[in-house]
């Protein structure tokens, strides 16, 4: 009898696997947040795996800035739609309708009040269970994050009351109106999820590799500008006095429009960006994702008021 030796991403998959199945043994109304990224690309990938060929034991559930890249949104819509799986879509716009988000200016990046949208989807469907595609590697405050994270009535996160998870044991039971956050790629880094992407030939979004932009350098960033949303609105335009330069340019992730920077890249194949991944010396969110450069918007804060 022959063995097969596992590869590294052989047990990264089978502890994802093993994490998405607990969540849909342990809870009642979990839900898989997708929003077309290519970290959330891969967990649908794990589900797949998981549960095929039944239908998935939850809904997708993207929640929409209305300012999110129309590339990555086209993509998200049909990839339910070839999954045959529920994808549900809750905008920050409806929460600045009902007025539990208030912008302090109109070009102010919304990716920070997703918190509130969130927690409200969460009470219109009772989820129990948030599975995301957030890793330790992207952020400090992420780094502090159990694969099973406990949330309060409240939404909140407090990094000092979180269960221990000795030997893989995952304990996602919690009461009514409190709420688990399962994330099942916690152990990934950058780099894995390109070999997985590359691994499994997953399709992605088309603003992942290289292609000319128009942009600006602005406060020590690339920024893209002139960007047309699905409705016909233009985010992001010229400042006085900056120069427009026709880049070529890719994203390494993507999120709300005013506060997503791509970097100078020639990568247009998955091949090209893992070799680039392995090369660059900048963290993904380092310089790509601007709200994270500020206190006042940092990640430990945002996920203590109810952030993925």
């Amino acid at each position: 009898m022959t063995t097969k030796t596992l590869s590294h991403l052989d047990w990264l998959e089978a502890e994802a696997i093993h994490i998405m199945r607990e969540v849909a043994g342990q809870c009642e109304r979990p839900v898989l947040l997708f929003s077309g990224g290519k970290d959330s690309i891969c967990m649908l990938r794990i589900a797949e795996k998981a549960f095929r060929p039944g239908k998935f034991p939850f809904p997708l559930l993207h929640i929409d800035t209305g300012h999110n890249y129309r590339e990555v949104v086209e993509f998200r819509d049909r990839r339910a739609a070839e999954l045959g799986e529920r994808l549900i879509v809750r905008s920050v716009e409806d929460s600045m309708r009902r007025g539990t988000v208030v912008l302090k200016t109109p070009d102010e990046s919304r990716n920070k009040h997703q918190a509130v949208t969130l927690l409200e989807a969460i009470a219109e469907f009772e989820f129990d269970c948030c599975i995301g595609g957030a890793r330790r590697d992207e952020e400090k405050a992420r780094a502090k994050e159990r694969v099973m994270s406990f949330r309060d009535e409240f939404g909140q996160w407090d990094p000092k009351n979180q269960r221990p998870e000795l030997w893989s044991l995952y304990n996602a039971r919690v009461h009514r109106g409190e709420n688990i956050r399962a994330f099942p790629i916690s152990n990934w880094t950058e780099m894995d999820v390109w070999q997985y992407i590359e691994r499994e030939k997953l399709e992605l979004p088309s603003i992942y590799f290289a292609h000319q932009r128009p942009v600006v350098m602005r406060g020590g960033a690339i920024m893209p500008v002139n960007v047309t949303l699905a409705g016909g609105e233009v985010l992001n335009q010229p400042r006085a006095g900056e120069a427009v330069l026709d880049m070529q340019v890719r994203f390494r992730t993507v999120g709300d429009i005013p506060c997503t920077a791509p970097v100078p890249s020639d990568a247009d194949s998955v091949e090209k960006i893992v070799l680039e991944t392995a090369s660059t010396t900048i963290t993904e969110r380092g310089a790509t994702r601007l709200d994270d450069q500020t206190s006042e918007a940092s990640m430990e804060q945002r996920k203590k008021e109810g952030y993925f």
